[in-house]
């Protein structure tokens, strides 16, 4: 028989659940992947982070000694969540309370094992620790609000020598029932870990959950972008940013588009990265992109991607079906693809751009300058 995975009753003592040993596939919740819930900085941030989108509210603060929680830190919680998954598809009993060594979850998350490693864990667990959420995510009454921290507490064991044996840890609630009750949980490119940009990571969490593994891929409208990030940047520096993404095409997996509507509206398009080879420089025809992919029988330029006339609008935003269902749901409609926001570009300060069917100028090659950096975000 299956081992049960239900959430202990209050008052209840929690059973340690130890690491399980190897390297398996990283998984994300979902919920994390898909709202502001972290700092995109890596400097210290005690601004809270206020989202309301629809029936979703979601509250986050800092206190002035740690910190807010980043999403580096969070790094821990995608370790945890790999290990409670990898666990209970095994059969075996999980539980929030997790023991585990600094090597093994520094390993698991692509960093490294020196001293300087190890002290900057901790200070990632003090920041997850200290760091308060409120939410009405998976609230069944209506206005009411789940407050908890990332972790409710958490200590280091040493030896005898004084040196680390392990760490103690207890996740919440609401982040536990999510993985083991509901399953809101995907699996993630472990190149993940390698994006050093704050911007990038949040990006590829929301492209992975939205976008999941459909071909037609998704759009998403730049403000809404930015209100979904929590940033504390500027929209004209966030939207720049933006664009310096899509022309770096770092994140694993998928490629990145800039549309610009008839409208004057800009949008971030997104689509799985298709697997033709490996890149090449070579004279290739005109208005096709860098980097051209060859190794194959068949030619893998293309041409820029067209923007969608408002007649068909509906048809480009289709529903992500194969890997995203929660986010189709009409209640959240307009927090998923945001395809009808009534604004224009005079209101962006964005740069003019080309209203012919064609990508937006890459920013650094257009002779814009870049906007200062108020918010000590990190790129």
């Amino acid at each position: 028989m299956a081992a049960q995975h239900r959430s202990p009753q209050p008052g209840r003592q929690l059973e340690l659940f130890r690491a399980l040993p190897g390297a398996f596939a990283p998984r994300d919740a979902q919920d994390l992947m898909a709202y502001p819930f972290f700092s995109l900085a890596k400097t210290h941030r005690v601004a809270p982070i206020d989202f309301i989108s629809g029936d979703i509210a979601i509250r986050v603060e800092a206190v002035p000694d740690h910190g807010m929680a980043t999403i580096w830190d969070a790094d821990i919680l995608i370790w945890a969540a790999s290990q409670i998954v990898e666990a209970r598809d095994a059969g075996l009993r999980t539980s929030r309370f997790m023991a585990a060594t600094p090597y093994e979850i520094l390993r698991f998350v692509g960093r490294g094992t020196s001293l300087r490693d190890y002290q900057r864990l901790k200070a990632a667990l003090d920041r997850l620790q200290s760091t308060t959420v409120s939410t009405s995510i998976r609230q069944r009454t209506e206005g009411r609000r789940h407050r908890f921290s990332w972790i409710n507490e958490w200590k280091e064991r040493t030896d005898r020598d004084g040196k680390p044996a392990g760490i103690e840890l207890i996740v919440p609630d609401w982040f536990y029932c999510a993985i083991v009750e509901d399953a809101l949980v995907l699996t993630i490119d472990r190149a993940y870990f390698d994006l050093t940009g704050g911007l990038e990571r949040w990006l590829y969490r929301i492209v992975r959950k939205h976008g999941g593994r459909q071909r037609r891929g998704w759009r998403f409208d730049f403000r809404h972008l930015h209100l979904k990030s929590g940033s504390l940047s500027p929209f004209k520096r966030f939207a720049f940013e933006l664009r310096d993404i899509v022309r770096r095409q770092p994140l694993p997996g998928y490629t990145l588009f800039t549309e610009v509507e008839i409208g004057g509206r800009v949008l971030l398009t997104f689509e799985p990265s298709a697997s033709c080879g490996k890149a090449v420089k070579a004279f290739v025809p005109s208005g096709t992109r860098t980097g051209v992919p060859s190794g194959t029988g068949l030619p893998c330029h293309r041409e820029p991607k067209q923007v969608s006339s408002p007649g068909d609008e509906n048809e480009n935003c289709a529903p992500n079906l194969e890997s995203n269902i929660e986010s189709n749901l009409k209640r959240r409609a307009g927090d998923v693809d945001n395809c009808h926001l009534p604004y224009t570009s005079q209101d962006d300060g964005l740069p003019s751009f080309r209203k012919d069917g064609f990508h937006a100028p890459d920013p650094l090659t257009a002779g814009e300058t870049m906007p200062a950096d108020t918010s000590g975000a990190s790129r």
